[in-house]
Order: structure tokens, then C-alpha cells, then sequence
């Protein structure tokens, strides 16, 4: 089986994603070019700040929008015949191989954004992995596909699910 991607409307979940990211990298640009340019200029005009604002709001939203393109052709999983390969990654590219044997649940959420596009998160919780908990359980599960059209998402869980049975089966008590 090919490496498959996730679904298109995965670069809204990216968009957001990278959005608060961003933003916070930026905030933090401004107050440091803002001090500078203070110091260097000892001054500034309302029309400077306005124009820098502005600037800053557009470079936001073209880093914004390149990070989640890139996200989303970087992201791709594969099912193999004894393990989930995942590849993911912008800058820091990474390799995840999940065997089959090693599944112990799999969950599907749809939150409002994913509910709206048409997609579903596919969480895979494993033996051996440990990550800490809370709001976002989903997104500490080691198998973890952010946007899967909704029909592929069940027929994964199925699958998965009779993987873990078979496996059940076989080992007795």
C-alpha cells in the first residue's frame, strides 16, 4: 500500500495550529525591534507603529499559510502488512512505525472544525507508550492521524480492531 495523506481539510487544523505559534514568535519579535527601534530612533509616530502592525500582520499570515502547506504535504501514514508507518514533520522530519502487536485501542474524535470539513482524528493508543494526559489525550497517543475522511477513519478502526483481536485469540490466558 502507497503512502497516503491526510484529508485536505487538514490545513485548517494546521492553520490554527501554526497560528497561535507564530503569533507568539512574532509578539515577541515586535517587543524586541520595538525596543530597539526606540532606542535607536528615541522616538516613534503613530503612523510608524500602524504601518509596522500592519506589516507584521501580513507576515504572520504568509508564515501562517506556507508552515501549513508544508504541513500537510509532509504528513503521510501507510499501512503496511505488520505495522502503521507514519511520517511527518517541516522542519524536523519524523519516522514513526507502530506494529500491529502493539495496539491496545483506537479512538476517533471529531471536533466542530472536523465535523464541518468532513474528517475524523484517529488516536491509537499502544503498549509501552508513555506520554502525560489531559486535555488533549489524543494528540499524546503514539499512532495519532489528525484528518482522515470520516468512512477511511471507521474502515482504520476496523481494521485495527480486528488486528487486536486476532492477536487476542492466539496467546490463551
Amino acid at each position: 500500500m502507497a503512502l497516503k495523506r491526510l484529508h485536505p481539510g487538514a490545513k485548517w487544523i494546521f492553520r490554527i495550529r501554526s497560528f497561535f505559534g507564530w503569533l507568539f514568535f512574532l509578539i515577541c519579535f515586535s517587543i524586541w525591534a520595538g525596543t530597539f527601534s526606540a532606542i535607536i530612533l528615541r522616538g516613534f509616530s503613530l503612523f510608524g507603529v500602524l504601518a509596522y502592525m500592519v506589516i507584521m500582520v501580513i507576515v504572520l499570515i504568509l508564515l501562517v499559510e506556507i508552515y501549513s502547506r508544508m504541513a500537510y504535504h509532509f504528513w503521510m501514514y501507510e499501512f503496511t502488512g505488520n505495522q502503521l508507518r507514519i511520517e511527518r514533520g517541516v522542519i524536523w522530519k519524523r519516522y514513526s512505525n507502530i506494529p500491529y502487536e502493539r495496539v491496545q485501542n483506537v479512538d476517533i474524535t471529531r471536533g466542530i472544525i472536523a465535523r464541518l470539513l468532513g474528517f475524523s482524528t484517529v488516536n491509537i493508543q499502544t503498549a509501552g507508550f508513555s506520554a502525560p494526559t489531559g486535555n488533549q489525550a489524543g494528540a499524546w497517543a503514539e499512532g495519532y492521524i489528525p484528518a482522515v475522511p470520516m468512512k477511511d477513519a471507521e474502515k482504520i478502526r476496523e481494521f485495527l480492531i480486528k488486528k487486536i483481536s486476532k492477536k487476542g485469540r492466539s496467546q490463551g490466558l
